[in-house]
């Protein structure tokens, strides 16, 4: 394999860890090995790796992207003899990465903006026909975070199944987590509610689109209870909301939420646990790259990419 490889980089010039298995048609497994042990063979990685909560993990730690996942959408592949051509590969590589993050993000502040504004405005009609205005506005009692690959810098396209529908989707989705005020009125957040998930449809099934949006509503009250980091229920959720960047809405109750955090030590907490995916991922690497086969079962799949992409990768 590592012969034929080397030939498709000399005849194509540097290619992504996704193109050079569409054109060469090998086993990903094999293909990573092979470009992993060969001295003729150079892997060039762009991005950043960071820490994923996983159930089925011990510990609960790893890494994401997978190795699959890193290999094929995040790292070129040059031969070793021209290093200027893998490095010229490698930027732009990170570069694209870097525009589909700005367009995914892009998105969802316009789709939130839009919502958010709507939501505002009808609050206001609504409270000039009932009485005087709240001392706290619709625009003060909640605020919507971007999570996951948007904020890592390492969004991308490619397609995948949607988990609840099986619908094709383009890449990373758009995760997003609205945290309300607790003394939020219940119609409030059942507009964000029914707004959001229409939106969630609509860009789910329009084939000009294919988004997947994953959002969560949530008092600062819950907030409060999940900082306190007690189990793997409440372990997920800091973690979103430690990576989380403001998108829209109240500064005020943003800044809460991250306070509710660092007073539980909860950021302190999961970089412990970023350790420890770091150790385990080249375990795990240095496992893989000295077996004998050059095919993988059972447990040792997880190891190479988790149960969520296997029907994307298989």
């Amino acid at each position: 394999m590592e012969d034929a490889i080397v030939r498709l980089l000399e005849e194509r010039g540097s290619l992504t860890g996704a193109e050079l298995r569409e054109i060469s048609a090998a086993d990903g497994f094999a293909l990573w090995k092979t470009c992993m042990l060969s001295r003729r063979i150079e892997a060039r990685r762009v991005g950043r790796r960071y820490l994923r909560l996983d159930r089925k993990v011990e510990g609960y730690a790893r890494l994401s992207p997978s190795i699959l996942r890193e290999f094929l959408t995040y790292t070129a592949v040059g031969l070793a003899s021209d290093p200027a051509a893998l490095e010229l590969r490698a930027g732009k590589l990170a570069s694209r990465i870097k525009e589909i993050t700005a367009a995914k993000l892009r998105l969802a502040r316009r789709l939130i903006s839009e919502i958010g504004a709507q939501i505002v405005d009808s609050e206001r009609v609504r409270e000039r026909a009932t009485g005087p205005r709240a001392e706290v506005g619709a625009e003060d009692r909640f605020c919507v975070l971007v999570a996951g690959d948007i904020v890592y810098e390492m969004a991308h396209e490619a397609p995948r199944p949607e988990r609840s529908t099986g619908r094709m989707v383009r890449g990373s989705d758009l995760d997003l987590v609205v945290i309300m005020d607790d003394e939020a009125p219940e119609e409030l957040v059942g507009k964000l509610d029914d707004a959001i998930y229409r939106q969630k449809y609509r860009y789910l099934i329009n084939p000009s689109l294919r988004e997947e949006i994953d959002y969560t509503i949530k008092p600062l009250a819950r907030v409060r209870e999940q900082a306190r980091f007690g189990d793997i229920n409440d372990m997920v959720p800091c973690k979103v909301l430690d990576e989380a960047a403001l998108l829209y809405g109240s500064e005020r109750l943003y800044h809460a939420a991250k306070a509710l955090l660092e007073e539980s030590q909860a950021p302190a907490k999961l970089a412990v646990m970023e350790r420890e995916a770091i150790e385990s991922r080249e375990r795990a690497e240095k496992h893989l790259l000295d077996r004998d086969q050059d095919s993988l079962s059972g447990d040792e799949l997880y190891l190479f990419y988790t149960s969520e992409e296997s029907e994307e990768f298989d």
